[in-house]
């Protein structure tokens, strides 16, 4: 057996996102097969690696059940089109499902157990809400463990604001206009569209095709986020201008060690540098990237100081901003999120963390001059999740 120390991120992809509910463009569309498709767009882009080499496919999703449920990374590798030597399983961390899809099969690659792999993940928010149909054990509340509302993320959220005043709701306001304009400008210049894979959708009008993400708001202003409700306490700080939509969409990505990229000739688009998972008080699980991101610094021998690029998963906007305080990061950092996040773009759970990495390796290739970047998020329950990967397109200088 080989062991593989550099382990790579090959390609990724996703369907748009699309709001949840009713209304929204997937209320029709299983969720697994919003995987499936991802997964065939991800192997049609890269026809020379052979499908029969693939050694596991790991799919998270956050509410394992009906469509969502049946062991998702063999069911849709099936459905996919992979042959039925290629083994999979279902991961879940909740919001980090697929971040841990990818550090799992990047730890076998690692290992030299595996020489390609498929993570992802995918949630039908729609059809699956959060918390449906879980039984959390009694000791829970009867012990004190954890609050009785420590599921309800934006009320967590709230305590983000209560713990740190000087993260006013003023500059999360902020913050959410700039995420909803930057993904405005980023379709505009078409950074995200290489990266898209269309789905075809079915409603009541008639079949149509999804080829943009669902949720923007590029009219957003200061004065509009201003007035909005503060749903989760009277009187609060946190709104839906702030917060990220719940939303349905899949991504997949393809990891492969350098004995599988020198023989099917690949080109990787990020290489793994380390990655950290931690955990923290559940009420105020926004805070958990930065442990995790400490922990992952630390394992690479790295300082903050050495990240070039943000990716920061925005599942609210005090969230990113707590991560940007603790760091001495300034709010509109140009480093971070620079095409925008998941108060504008969506937010399907476990699907995200691989969404993340597309948007850096995409900024890797147009930037030779950093070498190294972060893709990091909290996670329900009180967890954070990062990984810190590295630019093959790194040219040894600084802008």
């Amino acid at each position: 057996m080989t062991i593989n120390v550099d382990v790579y991120f090959i390609d990724g992809v996703r369907t748009p996102f699309g709001r949840a509910g009713e209304k929204g463009m997937y209320w029709q569309t299983r969720a697994d097969d919003l995987a499936v498709k991802a997964m065939i767009g991800l192997l049609e882009r890269n026809p020379d690696v052979p499908k029969d080499r693939i050694d596991e496919v790991a799919i998270a999703a956050t509410t394992q059940q009906g469509d969502q449920g049946l062991t998702l990374g063999r069911t849709t590798a099936l459905l996919a089109g992979l042959p039925q030597s290629v083994p999979g399983y279902a991961i879940d961390r909740m919001c980090a499902g697929a971040m841990t899809a990818v550090t799992a099969v990047g730890g076998g690659v690692a290992f030299g157990a595996y020489d390609l792999a498929i993570a992802g993940g995918v949630e039908h928010m729609g059809r699956h809400p959060l918390g449906i149909g879980a039984d959390p054990n009694p000791r829970f509340l009867a012990e004190k463990l954890v609050s009785a509302d420590a599921l309800d993320m934006g009320k967590t959220a709230e305590r983000i604001h209560d713990r740190f005043p000087h993260l006013t709701k003023e500059r999360a306001d902020q913050f959410g206009m700039l995420s909803q304009h930057k993904v405005a400008a980023a379709y505009e210049n078409g950074k995200l569209q290489p990266d898209l894979i269309p789905v075809a959708t079915r409603s009541d009008s008639g079949w149509g095709l999804a080829t943009a993400d669902e949720g923007m708001r590029p009219e957003t202003t200061m004065e509009g986020l201003a007035g909005l409700r503060t749903p989760f306490r009277p009187h609060g700080r946190v709104t839906a201008g702030t917060s990220s939509p719940l939303t349905d969409g899949a991504t997949v990505s393809l990891i492969a060690g350098k004995d599988a990229v020198k023989e099917h000739g690949l080109t990787p688009k990020m290489r793994m540098v380390s990655f950290g998972f931690a955990g923290v008080d559940p009420e105020i699980m926004g805070l958990g990237p930065v442990p995790s991101t400490e922990k992952a610094l630390r394992k690479a021998g790295l300082s903050i100081d050495d990240i070039g690029l943000f990716e920061l998963n925005e599942a609210f906007a005090i969230q990113v901003l707590s991560f940007l305080d603790h760091f001495g990061i300034a709010d509109d950092d140009p480093r971070v999120n620079k095409w925008g996040g998941a108060i504008a773009i969506g937010h399907p759970l476990a699907a995200s963390g691989v969404r993340l990495m597309i948007q850096l390796a995409a900024q890797f290739a147009e930037h030779p001059e950093v070498r190294y970047g972060v893709t990091a998020m909290c996670v329900g329950l009180g967890q954070g999740g990062t990984v810190i990967w590295e630019n093959p397109a790194w040219n040894g200088r600084r802008k």
